[in-house]
């Protein structure tokens, strides 16, 4: 009994080096322990807070003369103009732009990417320190708090999950039931068929596509989100689900059987869903993510839905999924005809 249990279970360890699991379950933890090394939430990475100041801006002289002189706590940027200053905030090259309150001379207003952030808890917390210190008065220097991006905590997380419903259907359905198809032999005799190699594929690719569109009009009804610029958002949505299907229509055909297919689309699942979706919060990843096709279609919709964004000015981002969709699309056709792994 105890030798065929044995048997048994070096067997099914056997399979799973076979269909490829025993190198997801290796590579997931290995990717997050990665990943998350690069977010800036660790104590010991917090050194300074970098604030924006308006090079004409008439401050008041003890705020100019504390930030500036704490070199442990804050180190300072000037920019020419608001607008440039709140750009350099959108690009996290500053943590936040000082502007001289209107209604009070001798106090600023704090301009931040989120309100409801640790960031912003950080910065008024230290110019509280320094007030006391300075002054001993219980009057806030800061005025009043300013958010570049508005909204709760449901809609500004509202991105990431779009995000994680297109990559999932993209990367993790669809090379399944590719391989699926091409496992049970019922690709190949569709293919015996007078139907066409271009016609199942662009079948394939539609279906996934409505399973995109409903999980989004699902989670957007559920929680009663407007996405406020509607018809960019719904260009966004067509050309990333068309990408991303294509894509993992790709990932199907380079698998023979669906284990395998659902390894790889894990695979290819992570590295596309962690960098961009914690890109808020590390200027490391705000670097690399760029690279990948997922931020391309984050940030665009992150810009839709917290500031408005349209698609007229994020033409790149829109060009860029749908040459990455046409080009997956075409190697899969050519798989297709050569009959891969079939």
């Amino acid at each position: 009994m105890i030798r065929n249990i044995i048997t048994l279970t070096l067997n099914d360890v056997a399979i799973a080096f076979k269909n490829k699991t025993i190198f997801l379950i290796i590579f997931i933890p290995v990717f997050v322990f990665l990943s998350l090394k690069l977010v800036d939430i660790g104590a010991a990475d917090v050194k300074t807070i970098h604030i924006g100041l308006i090079q004409n801006e008439a401050y008041a002289p003890v705020i100019l003369r504390t930030i500036t002189s704490t070199n442990q706590i804050f180190t300072v940027s000037r920019v020419s103009n608001e607008a440039e200053g709140k750009k350099q905030l959108t690009e996290k090259n500053i943590d936040g732009l000082l502007l001289r309150s209107e209604k009070d001379p001798t106090s600023v207003v704090l301009v931040v990417l989120k309100k409801e952030s640790l960031q912003t808890l950080s910065i008024v917390e230290s110019f509280s320190v320094l007030q006391r210190a300075v002054e001993g008065k219980s009057t806030n220097w800061i005025a009043d708090i300013t958010p570049l991006q508005e909204g709760g905590i449901q809609k500004q997380t509202l991105p990431t999950w779009v995000l994680m419903l297109v990559l999932l259907v993209g990367f993790i359905i669809m090379p399944a039931q590719v391989a699926e198809e091409k496992e049970k032999k019922l690709l190949l005799a569709l293919l015996q068929t007078p139907m066409r190699e271009i016609e199942w594929l662009i079948a394939k690719l539609l279906s996934g596509m409505v399973l995109i569109f409903t999980a989004v009009l699902s989670l957007h009804l559920l929680g009663q989100f407007n996405p406020g610029n509607t018809v960019s958002y719904i260009a966004f949505i067509v050309v990333g689900s068309f990408c991303f299907c294509s894509y993992g229509i790709l990932l199907g055909f380079l698998c023979r059987n669906q284990a395998s297919a659902r390894t790889l689309g894990v695979i290819f699942y992570l590295p596309h869903l962690l960098p961009s979706a914690l890109s808020d919060f590390s200027q490391k990843l705000t670097v690399a993510a760029p690279f990948l096709p997922s931020y391309q279609l984050y940030e665009p919709i992150k810009s839709i839905l917290l500031d408005n964004g349209r698609i007229s000015d994020m033409p790149l981002e829109w060009l860029y999924l749908l040459a990455v969709g046409l080009i997956t699309l075409c190697f899969s056709y050519l798989l297709m005809k050569k009959r891969w792994l079939m």
